[in-house]
């Protein structure tokens, strides 16, 4: 299969954008391109892990509902989150209704509050794990990379729950740590200029 595929304007984008309409908005204006946020980066990882056993189509298209059941991702909000939180998000039709990932992510905010209180941010923590691009394989060829292993490995020890390595590393993808735009893809250069002009939070 060829890495890209025509875009609705004539130009190519990385193939997996032909699986669904609303991915190439996706795509063109957010996957990719370096996240130093710390909401967004909890929000992000909070939504792989939903995503696990799952298509990120069904994710994207909650994303919002998401985001209103978890206040944001707003990580000292969902860590107050008590059984009574969690038994309101099992009978919420907007997202997905499955016990061990709504308490993982009440389990994995407070496991970011001591991550930030020992690192300084999420985002100090996560950019660590940024891969030499000389190390990189060809885009859209792995699953997973030795720093997505590290940092799922890591992640874990810190007692953060459904942070598997290739959860890890389909976040380092669209959080703009890994550039993964496939070679041809038209915004592989722009993820590049991006990721040149990031100040890296330390």
């Amino acid at each position: 299969m060829s890495a890209t595929v025509t875009g609705p304007d004539g130009r190519p984008r990385c193939s997996w954008c032909q699986a669904a309409p609303e991915f190439f908005d996706y795509h063109d204006k957010e996957w990719g391109y370096p996240v130093g946020n710390d909401q967004r980066l909890f929000e992000k990882l909070c939504l792989e892990s939903f995503q696990s056993g799952l298509s990120w189509r069904t994710i994207l298209a909650k994303r919002e509902n998401f985001r209103a059941a978890f206040h944001g991702f707003d990580y000292d909000k969902v860590a107050e989150f008590t059984d009574a939180d969690v038994e309101r998000l099992l009978q919420d039709a907007g997202i997905i209704r499955h016990r061990g990932k709504i308490e993982a992510v009440i389990n994995n905010a407070a496991r970011a509050q001591e991550l930030v209180a020992q690192e300084g941010s999420i985002a100090a923590y996560v950019w660590r794990y940024e891969a030499r691009p000389e190390d990189l394989p060809e885009p859209q060829t792995a699953s997973t990379s030795p720093e997505s292993v590290a940092m799922s490995k890591d992640l874990k020890k810190r007692g953060w729950k459904f942070v598997g390595p290739t959860t890890v590393f389909a976040f380092m993808q669209a959080m703009g740590l890994v550039n993964d735009h496939a070679t041809g893809c038209v915004m592989r250069e722009k993820a590049a200029q991006m990721r040149q002009d990031f100040t890296k939070p330390e």
